[in-house]
């Protein structure tokens, strides 16, 4: 999985990051109402984040 987003470039990195929190959105919003089957989605999205965020900062930083 690190490797999926060392491979990346930075302009796929901001799409994917886009589209993990929009994910995140809508996981929040199912778990909200109630029909959200499994809740880990949720935190291995928010990793999923994390990790786009730190290979950005890395590239940013070198």
């Amino acid at each position: 999985m690190k490797n999926e987003f060392h491979n990346m470039t930075d302009v796929e990195l901001e799409q994917k990051l886009k589209d993990l929190k929009s994910e995140l959105f809508n996981l929040r919003f199912r778990h909200a109402s109630g029909q959200l089957e499994n809740p880990v989605s949720i935190r291995v999205c928010k990793r999923n984040i994390a990790r786009v965020n730190t290979e950005l900062r890395a590239r940013a930083k070198a």
